[in-house]
């Protein structure tokens, strides 16, 4: 099973665009997914009140989980821990978009501290804590609802104007909607490029060390 796993923070990126980089992803390493799981339980909570995802992946062994970038699971160290180690206890692989790494029960120690320090500099870092939207990232929009049909729609190559009809939207609004978060691109995977050879490497390389 391959479980999109998306968690909105207004400090960093919005579930659009999480969303997007997933389906980019999954086309390019021709991933089907079986499931999505948008989890809207705020960042302050911890672990022991998330009951909800937390049964959600105990209830899956052996699946395939995809996400943005560590953040998303917490910004709890300690939850953290927790996290990795019971999605590895049960046979997680774990896809990290943003740094193009997978995590498993056989990946070396050093990946898995990397991406540990890396949500620890982050944490940390108040230039990466921004107050409001992020810069770089869309505003809301009332075509966001229909992302999954809309990139659906233009893998079947269906033209704007059959899409506007069957979602019963203005032609002219969608089409601008579709240029303005890249969806072409989203739905044929061109968003992203392969995964560098010394992805793990630049993973490791990140960790800091104390003077």
């Amino acid at each position: 099973m391959v479980v999109a796993y998306i968690r909105p923070d207004k400090n960093f990126i919005s579930t659009l665009e999480q969303l997007q980089h997933i389906n980019a992803y999954a086309t390019l390493h021709a991933l089907v997914i079986d499931d999505e799981f948008i989890d809207q339980t705020s960042q302050s909570k911890r672990l022991n009140d998330r009951l909800q995802i937390t049964s959600y992946f105990q209830s899956r062994q052996k699946a395939t989980l995809i996400i943005y970038d560590v953040w998303v699971l917490t910004t709890d160290m300690e939850d953290l821990i927790q996290m990795f180690s019971c999605l590895m206890k049960n046979d997680f692989e774990v896809h990290f978009i943003k740094q193009s790494v997978i995590m498993s029960r056989s990946s070396s120690v050093m990946l898995v501290m990397g991406l540990m320090d890396q949500l620890r500099q982050t944490i940390q870092s108040d230039s990466k804590r921004v107050i409001g939207r992020p810069k770089g990232s869309k505003s809301n929009s009332k075509f966001d609802i229909y992302i999954s049909e809309i990139i659906a729609y233009i893998k079947d190559e269906k033209s704007v104007s059959e899409m506007a009809r069957l979602l019963n939207v203005s032609r002219s609004s969608l089409k601008d909607y579709i240029e303005s978060r890249e969806l072409k691109q989203v739905a044929f995977g061109s968003l992203l490029s392969d995964r560098p050879v010394d992805a793990e490497a630049k993973v490791i390389d990140t960790i800091e060390c104390p003077n």
